[in-house]
């Protein structure tokens, strides 16, 4: 960060303005909110989580979500612990209360039956913390509640169609309220988070969307998982399969099917799918309900795993985080924790910021939000990937201190890019010379050579 842009920056602070209740003048055939420190587009986790941290830093802030009824996602359902911690961090612990939300311990992962359980390391932490699996609905709302008990956090139902451009630079939004109404909102900053289906996402930056698979999610009561407080992974031909608590009595079954060979629900060819070649390898403890969660058609929810990679916002005066910005494999458990991480860094950066008004200076300080903020890898699709589950399950099976440092990294507790990438190399080095022992023939040295090859594709 050049220290002309800081000081530039600091030299213009002066005390935040009072509240004062937004009041609307009429311009145009839109009628204009009056001006607010920072507003937010979206109240998802993310959005609602921001809105309270810069709110009770003392920002006028002004969130426009187009939907206040809770979610009904499948997705964002694991907090890991590192995100739980994140929370405490922004205050935001009792969101996780009285939501029926079930502690999550960590993962026993099945390959050909044989299971290795693999806890998350949390002994050195205090006993409330861990991760928490829950309805997505319940937790969003409590987010939402925190957001607008503060007097200087406006929540409200609208839908922003466009962002707001004067000088190539983002002055605010045009929404629709819950009305029709057509309004416009200004602020020196926009941060967008609308999620990952964002309609404003292409007005900041062109980031490529890849949808190498679906989530296909059932609703099992009546069942309890092998290992209390556990998820369950089962490396599967041809799904990975995903079982977790959502509530104390409610278990989601996810199983994650490449986007070439999705089944349709509406002909019960998905039905079909479920019953003959996922229910054969899900844990005997969960077989029954399984089987009577699937003879529910409305039980059956499809969704697609986005994979989109960090890109830079082209524009001054505007932000992105969350789904908007950056979206990894569900599978990883990891986007809430991510987000939530995100939040944290934005509200530090900006604390010692109390005048936005320059967006050109605010811009380039916010450069190095792109530079600490961390990224995840995500794996490849290559048929190669049955001999890349063997590697990790027999890396995870060594125990000690290499079960720990992945468990650590999935989990969120140690977010440093060196951890992965050590583990991400010697599980590669593992897999390699499983491949090649006990000899290295021709056709070992050639599945080595493209084990190595789906590797080295591994992507950020």
């Amino acid at each position: 960060m050049a220290a002309s842009v800081i000081a530039r920056l600091l030299e213009k602070q002066k005390p935040p303005a009072s509240m004062e209740e937004n009041c609307v003048n009429k311009h145009g055939d839109r009628e204009a909110v009056e001006t607010t420190d920072i507003i937010i587009v979206g109240a998802g986790v993310a959005g609602a989580a921001l809105a309270y941290s810069l709110g009770k830093d003392g920002r006028r802030v002004h969130v426009i979500e187009r939907d206040m009824n809770a979610p009904r996602r499948i997705a964002g359902e694991n907090l890991m612990p590192g995100g739980y911690l994140k929370l405490i961090e922004l205050g935001l612990e009792d969101c996780v209360d009285e939501i029926d939300a079930q502690k999550f311990l960590g993962y026993v992962l099945y390959k050909d039956g044989n299971g290795i359980t693999v806890p998350f390391p949390l002994d050195k932490f205090p006993s409330d913390v861990a991760g928490r699996s829950f309805h997505n609905g319940r937790f969003v709302q409590k987010l939402r509640d925190k957001a607008a008990s503060l007097h200087n956090v406006s929540l409200e139902q609208g839908t922003v169609t466009s962002l707001i451009e004067e000088n190539e630079t983002v002055k605010g939004v045009h929404y629709k309220d819950k009305t029709g109404r057509l309004l416009t909102a200004h602020a020196p900053l926009t941060v967008v988070c609308d999620g990952c289906f964002s309609n404003l996402r292409r007005s900041l930056c062109n980031p490529e969307v890849d949808v190498p698979s679906y989530f296909v999610g059932v609703r099992l009561t009546e069942c309890k998982l092998p290992k209390e407080n556990y998820g369950a992974v089962i490396l599967a031909d041809p799904s990975p399969i995903l079982l977790y608590n959502i509530s104390s009595t409610e278990v989601r079954c996810m199983v994650d099917i490449p986007s070439r060979n999705l089944p349709s629900v509406s002909d019960g060819k998905m039905a079909l799918y479920l019953r003959t070649l996922v229910a054969p390898k899900v844990p005997p403890e969960v077989y029954t309900a399984f089987m009577s969660a699937i003879e529910k058609k409305d039980n059956i929810r499809v969704v697609p795993s986005k994979i989109m990679a960090a890109a830079k916002n082209r524009i001054p005066g505007a932000l992105l985080i969350g789904d908007a910005f950056n979206m990894r494999h569900p599978l990883t458990g990891g986007g809430m924790t991510v987000a939530l991480s995100d939040v944290v860094l934005l509200r530090d950066l900006l604390r010692p910021l109390q005048d936005l008004s320059d967006p050109y200076a605010i811009s380039k300080y916010l450069e190095s939000f792109y530079t600490l903020r961390k990224k995840v890898f995500r794996a490849s699709s290559d048929p190669t990937m049955e001999d890349m589950q063997q590697a990790y399950f027999g890396y995870l099976g060594l125990g000690g201190a290499l079960s720990n440092g992945v468990s650590a990294v999935l989990s969120g507790l140690c977010p440093r890019p060196s951890s992965l990438a050590f583990h991400f190399v010697a599980m590669a080095i593992y897999g390699v010379g499983r491949l090649l022992l006990p000899f290295p023939s021709p056709k070992r040295l050639w599945n080595g050579a493209k084990f190595l090859w789906v590797s080295v594709s591994v992507k950020q």
